[in-house]
């Protein structure tokens, strides 16, 4: 089974990563995993610092001659902002000293881990909460998680992400959103997903629901505000039989929604149309079974999104994720100064409008790194040909992949 660790502060020297339990023989090299941190930077409404950060990971181990063997692999990615800031990080965040003519910050932002971090670790500054806490993390999550995406590639399991909600800017009915989705599934699986997406502005598949998300983050910008928003992960070539309905902890659809959930700012997962399925009567909902040209069994719908009782069922997964507004905002919030007890409002600092399309492909990520510890649980194996071999052998075909 597949296991990473992330370790950094967002404004400390680097992110370091490791991920362990990789088997032998896939093939891997760095430029996999820098060109999905360059799309981790996708987006219309980003800050600042994406004009500063140019990731691009060093790896230290568990590769030899472009192949995995086998061994723990171990990352690193530097923090441009650590020294290209003018904001003296490298005496804020020093690894050594006593830091006594650093002054502290007091003031919690809403919407921040500020106070809970400072309460839970009880610090007396926010520096060491805020710096773990952003968002700057998921850039070794995404490098660590890619290399489950290449073990994937390798059994024709592609993930793919589009945003079909910016602020208030989204499709007239899900329909609409399903049929582009689909269409771009049967022509190219997921990765023609998520290249078609790469091309917008936005990862949105509609060329004018992209200008009417700029022209709205324009406006939430102008008006000190930002956005939050809805994008969908698909998918695709997964075979029937992963995950399970016998424990809770082994349920697919739990996972996925802790992988999602586990994303800064991101604050629900539906599974499939799990939400419109709720206020559907279940004749509407439940995916009719018929056979398949080959032989095998498929859905003639997909309401559930490729996951039945916690186990896939060989049509895309899909799941969606649900990003709350950045809570760092240009209209100042209320909080209170920690220092000296008085009501303040929050100061403005470094922040993107928003990042939900920088978020879809984290999700990515993610969401492939949960796929491939699942299908590992179920074909796993020490090296690639063990585990191609399981699957030959195995019980489990890939099933239709008709949207």
């Amino acid at each position: 089974m597949l296991r990473y660790l992330t370790a950094g502060e967002s404004h400390g020297e680097a992110l370091i990563g490791i991920i362990e339990g990789m088997p032998a023989h896939v093939p891997l090299t760095a430029a996999d995993i820098n060109t999905h941190l360059a799309r981790r930077w996708l987006g219309y409404g980003r800050g600042g610092r994406s004009k500063i950060e140019n990731d691009k990971v060093h790896i230290y181990s568990g590769l030899r001659f472009g192949k995995t063997m086998g061994s723990p692999i171990a990352f690193r990615l530097d923090n441009a902002a650590y020294t290209k800031d003018r904001a003296g990080w490298p005496e804020k965040m020093a690894l050594e000293g006593s830091g006594d003519d650093i002054d502290p910050v007091t003031l919690p932002r809403p919407g921040h881990t500020d106070l809970a971090g400072l309460q839970k670790y009880n610090f007396d500054d926010i520096r060491p909460v805020i710096d773990r806490s952003s968002a700057r993390e998921t850039a070794m999550r995404v490098a660590c998680c890619s290399v489950a995406r290449q073990l994937l590639a390798q059994f024709g399991i592609a993930v793919g992400s589009h945003v079909v909600r910016l602020g208030d800017v989204t499709y007239d009915d899900a329909s609409d959103w399903a049929a582009r989705r689909d269409a771009l599934l049967e022509d190219g699986g997921a990765r023609a997903l998520y290249e078609a997406a790469d091309e917008s502005a936005l990862r949105m598949l509609d060329d004018d629901l992209t200008a009417e998300a700029v022209e709205h983050i324009e406006a939430t910008k102008k008006a000190g505000d930002s956005l939050g928003g809805v994008y969908e992960v698909v998918v695709t070539g997964v075979p029937p039989g992963l995950g399970s309905y016998v424990h809770w902890d082994r349920r697919l659809d739990g996972q996925l929604a802790q992988a999602i959930c586990s994303i800064q700012a991101q604050k629900a997962a539906e599974i499939g149309d799990g939400v419109q399925n709720a206020a559907r009567p279940g004749s509407q909902v439940h995916d009719p079974i018929a056979p398949d040209g080959d032989g095998s069994l498929t859905r003639r719908t997909n309401h559930a999104g490729g996951i039945e009782g916690g186990t896939s069922n060989g049509m895309p997964i899909i799941v969606r994720g649900y990003m709350k507004p950045i809570p760092t905002l240009i209209k100042p919030l209320d909080s209170v100064d920690l220092a000296t007890g008085e009501a303040q409002t929050t100061r403005y600092e470094r922040s993107d409008i928003t990042s939900v399309p920088a978020a879809s492909t984290v999700a990515e990520a993610t969401v492939a790194y949960t796929i491939a510890n699942a299908f590992l649980e179920k074909f796993g194996g020490d090296h690639l040909e063990e585990i191609r071999a399981h699957v030959a052998n195995g019980t489990a075909q890939p099933g239709s992949q008709r949207p």
